[in-house]
């Protein structure tokens, strides 16, 4: 059993945001019905290379990105566009206990399946709105894309190195306002969830980009708020915690002239900085009043890290790992995607799955974080193909005929 067995969600999202967060409702056991634009379904299909390959080795339309968003989900084929393909999703509707959708604001309307439209049929539905600035407020109807809401958000402000070290405003390397308001949106419709088994009442659930980003800002947010400062790019240090941050170390022996090598050193506390002076030769340094305490370290950063920059540059990387991790000093490598996925810690806690998908028979995907004891994640529907399961939830929750079936088919709606 899953903990979401029972529950059927309509997902009328694609590219990342809304299919990240269906797909975790599919993880946790909902039955997650994935409508897709007949003949060329999710943007994301087609967002490569990479796509998967068949068995001679050539590329299929199956590109890797869908595949990372859409696992444990049914692909239906629906044009929305139609008065049929409305008129199916109404009815789909009627068996449904949420609605996903991440069109541009009055879209839905304008098809009638808004949540006016929607909830009058359905009074017990969830229906989340996932787009760039909500539903509301003077940018509402403006397109919403990850890259943009991380400038306008601010979390680019705070992203790469200084200014004066060459540096300026970064992107991060993966969508993150993307993937928080899709897991936002996770916890919200839980939580309205909840509120229809106390009630039987259904709501709306607006979800932003941009009140995503501004949320994610944490603490940075805060500390512009207290202090009235606005905090700029420091690289890979820390605004608020000294020394946690990226430092070189000593290159291995053998190693080619000029290669260069890096670790994580991200001390949380007093304790743990005085137990890294030990260990590194110098208890000199958590002794000094400059730097004893964290915030005594902050004020005086411009002068603490040349010091263990310089100090980080006498051993390598391996030898600081064994010998800090041993002393319980907060350290890490800096991993590629390759030895990330071949870690024994991530192999011990299953976070490479295998599937059995219809053009690969041993598909690798990344998995889900969740770990549960009794109700754990599942893992029975690789990611669909385009209209794979169109005929079958037809027949199984509207109970439609395959001639009914085919009057929708020859018209192109499904």
């Amino acid at each position: 059993m899953n903990s979401l067995d029972g529950i059927r969600v309509l997902d009328l999202s694609r590219v990342l945001a809304g299919p990240w967060c269906t797909q975790t409702l599919a993880d946790l056991g909902a039955d997650v019905i994935k409508i897709e634009r007949p003949g060329t379904g999710d943007d994301t299909r087609t967002w490569g290379p990479p796509f998967l390959k068949d068995a001679q080795g050539q590329d299929t339309a199956e590109a890797a990105y869908y595949l990372g968003a859409n696992r444990n989900k049914r692909s239906v084929t629906c044009d929305i566009a139609q008065p049929e393909g409305q008129a199916l999703i109404r009815e789909l509707v009627l068996h449904c206990d949420v609605f996903v959708e991440n069109f541009k604001v009055g879209d839905m309307a304008r098809y009638g399946l808004d949540y006016a439209s929607l909830s009058a049929l359905n009074p017990k539905l969830v229906y989340c709105s996932v787009t760039g600035f909500g539903q509301t407020g003077p940018y509402r109807e403006r397109a919403g894309y990850d890259y943009a809401v991380q400038g306008i958000g601010g979390l680019m402000s705070v992203t790469g190195e200084r200014d004066d070290l060459g540096g300026g405003p970064q992107k991060v390397g993966v969508a993150v306002a993307d993937l928080f308001t899709g897991m936002y949106a996770t916890v919200a419709i839980l939580a309205a969830l909840r509120h229809v088994d106390r009630t039987g009442q259904g709501q709306q659930v607006d979800m932003a980009l941009l009140d995503t980003q501004v949320a994610m800002l944490a603490n940075l947010g805060a500390n512009y708020l207290v202090s009235g400062k606005v905090p700029g790019r420091v690289g890979n240090a820390h605004q608020n915690i000294v020394p946690y941050q990226v430092f070189e170390t000593a290159p291995p022996a053998g190693s080619a002239s000029g290669s260069r090598d890096h670790l994580i050193l991200a001390v949380g506390n007093d304790g743990q900085f005085a137990k890294f002076c030990a260990v590194a030769g110098c208890p000199e340094l958590a002794q000094d009043p400059r730097y004893a305490l964290n915030a005594d370290r902050v004020r005086h950063r411009a002068e603490l890290v040349p010091v263990l920059e310089t100090l980080l540059k006498t051993r390598t990387k391996s030898d600081w790992l064994a010998t800090l991790e041993g002393a319980k000093v907060p350290c890490g490598a800096i991993n590629t995607l390759n030895e990330v996925l071949t870690d024994p810690q991530v192999h011990a806690r299953s976070m490479v799955s295998d599937w059995v998908h219809p053009i690969k028979a041993n598909l690798k995907l990344v998995a889900s974080p969740i770990k549960m004891s009794l109700t754990p994640v599942r893992q029975d529907l690789p990611p669909p193909m385009l209209g794979q399961h169109t005929a079958q939830v037809l027949q199984e929750v509207l109970g439609w005929s395959a001639q009914q079936q085919g009057a929708l088919r020859d018209k192109g709606i499904i």
